[in-house]
């Protein structure tokens, strides 16, 4: 019997057609991507803020310190405020129960926390009014106990809820299931109680995660329109949040106006983005691993 003393033939790298393209495919692709930013993007974004000053800094200004607009900036951030922290704690005790515990009704708790991805925020909005509006469920008695839900602050901070409750927890859930049980398990075997086991290790594994998650959860709710424009009732200076005020102030005419609060309203996303974006570059890895299902 003759053996082939030649070494076998190397295997076939399927992944290296992917960094072998030819050069004007990589640039034709790079120039479609660099396109699409620009006009869906970079020209929307510019255009917010150049068209913020077209009668100077001084209308700009004057445009956002008019009552309207202050209190439409003091609602948003109270609401902010209001349904981000209460998101959180949702945020955190799901994801501990779903990442850390097996039981009955698991995949049915799931499913209601990706249901705001699924139901459109108009949608949502109107149920709010079926169940405290005037003729809703509810809508007598909270009437007879003078209770304002719809048309009100509270109506307004249920719905921003709803919208932005599963932010927190889509992002704290896969980072613990990667991280399993094993850190909690040694706390507990070496005396520490759940609390201490919640402070002193969970929480630090993911600490990034969650400041991710309330990033997100903090930019949509300051810039929710659909579910709050049906519970709010657009009663000017009162139920006004800033999205809100951009579409009154468009509707009469006064463009000028609606960019001013609009590119401040812009600037609070950039803030956003800025934050996300030194988080990835920091901890890249660990964030990667709230998107790992």
């Amino acid at each position: 019997m003759v053996y082939d003393s030649r070494p076998a033939p190397a295997a076939p790298d399927i992944h290296s057609g992917a960094t072998t393209e030819r050069l004007w495919v990589r640039v034709v692709l790079v120039a479609l991507a660099v396109v699409f930013m620009a006009l869906v993007l970079v020209m929307p974004l510019v255009l917010v803020f150049s068209e913020a000053f077209p009668k100077g800094a001084e209308f700009f200004f004057k445009s956002l310190s008019q009552r309207d607009a202050v209190t439409a900036i003091q609602l948003t951030l109270t609401v902010a405020a209001i349904a981000v922290p209460l998101n959180l704690v949702f945020g955190v005790a799901a994801s501990w129960a779903i990442a850390k515990f097996e039981f009955k009704g698991k995949a049915f708790l799931i499913t209601l926390i990706d249901l705001p991805f699924s139901v459109s925020p108009v949608v949502s909005g109107l149920v709010y009014v079926l169940l405290f509006g005037a003729q809703g469920y509810f809508g007598p008695w909270l009437k007879a106990n003078n209770i304002e839900i719809i048309f009100a602050v509270p109506g307004i901070v249920l719905a921003t809820i709803f919208v932005t409750f599963p932010f927190v927890a889509r992002e704290l859930i896969p980072l613990m299931q990667v991280q399993g049980n094993g850190d909690e398990e040694a706390a507990l075997s070496l005396g520490a109680n759940g609390w201490q086991t919640f402070w002193h290790v969970t929480l630090p594994n993911i600490k990034w995660g969650l400041l991710y998650g309330v990033l997100l959860c903090n930019a949509r709710a300051m810039g929710e329109f659909g579910a709050v424009s049906v519970v709010s009732g657009h009663i000017r200076g009162k139920t006004t949040t800033m999205p809100l005020h951009i579409e009154i102030l468009y509707n009469e005419y006064n463009f000028a106006g609606a960019f001013a609060v609009a590119s401040l309203l812009a600037m609070l996303a950039l803030v956003t983005l800025i934050i996300k974006t030194v988080l990835e570059l920091r901890f890249g890895d660990e964030l990667a691993a709230t998107r790992r299902h």
